[in-house]
Parts: structure tokens; C-alpha cells; sequence
């Protein structure tokens, strides 16, 4: 169920966006999903990747701060109050979100949402006991 993500951390100036995703592209991986919040000096970049060790090795290799953190895709209800009933199960169970974002997927009736929490595991067991879908870390990074 959980799916690995890569965070990398890169200078907010010109090209060093453009250097990440050449790099994965010339060593042939494909870009599932991101995010990327900045601050004036700094940004850190999340993706998920359909290789992320290949990933983490290769930007490694040429200097990047990187590192693997453990995710997980959710299918939200695609219609209006879809986000917040899953927000709702969370909060209800005393889970805490660290961060989220969406995935550029649908799935049947539903959309994919990537969240990240301080504890991952109980996120799971609540939104597992509640009747949420948890998507497979195997469909999200080959999508």
C-alpha cells in the first residue's frame, strides 16, 4: 500500500529543475507525480518515479541532497465533498496530514491523491477500517 517517494532538495535558481528531470530522463525514469515548494533560496522537490531506487542512485551521483520517504495514493470521491469526507475519516481517528498533493490519474469514479503522514501506518489502518481505497504502491508508480 505505501508507495515510495523521492524528496530532493535543489537551489531555487534558473536550470536546476530542468538538471533534475534531464538527469531521470536520460537514465530512462519516468515521472509519476510531483510537487515542489519553494522558498526564496531553496525548494524541495517530491516525485514519485517507476524506479525510485534507480532514481535516488543516479541523483546521488551527481550531487543532489535526495532522499526516500513513504507515501501512500488514495482514491478520492471525484465529486464535490469527496477530499474533505476522507480529511473528516483522518481527523476523526486523530491522524495527522503532513503535507498532500494531487496525482494526474483517475481512477473509475475517483481521483488519486498522494498523502504524507507523521505516522503512516495508522493513517492506513483508519482509512482502511473506514472503507477508503488505498491504492497499491505497484499501480501508482506504473501508471
Amino acid at each position: 500500500m505505501k508507495v515510495e517517494q523521492i524528496s530532493i532538495f535543489i537551489e531555487n535558481k534558473s536550470g536546476r529543475l530542468a538538471e533534475v528531470t534531464g538527469i531521470l530522463g536520460e537514465n530512462g525514469i519516468n515521472i509519476r507525480a510531483l510537487s515542489l515548494a519553494d522558498t526564496s533560496d531553496f525548494g524541495i522537490l517530491r516525485l514519485i518515479v517507476d524506479d525510485s531506487k534507480k532514481a535516488l542512485k543516479v541523483l546521488k551521483e551527481q550531487k543532489f541532497t535526495v532522499s526516500i520517504t513513504q507515501v501512500i495514493g488514495v482514491a478520492v470521491p471525484d465529486s464535490p465533498g469527496g477530499l474533505s469526507s476522507i480529511l473528516r475519516t483522518l481527523d476523526q481517528h486523530n491522524v495527522n496530514v503532513e503535507y498532500m498533493y494531487a496525482f494526474v490519474e483517475r481512477s473509475g469514479d475517483n481521483a488519486v491523491i498522494i498523502f504524507r503522514f507523521d505516522d503512516v501506518d495508522e493513517a492506513i489502518a483508519a482509512l482502511t477500517q473506514s472503507g477508503v481505497k488505498i491504492l497499491p504502491g505497484h499501480k501508482i508508480t506504473s501508471i
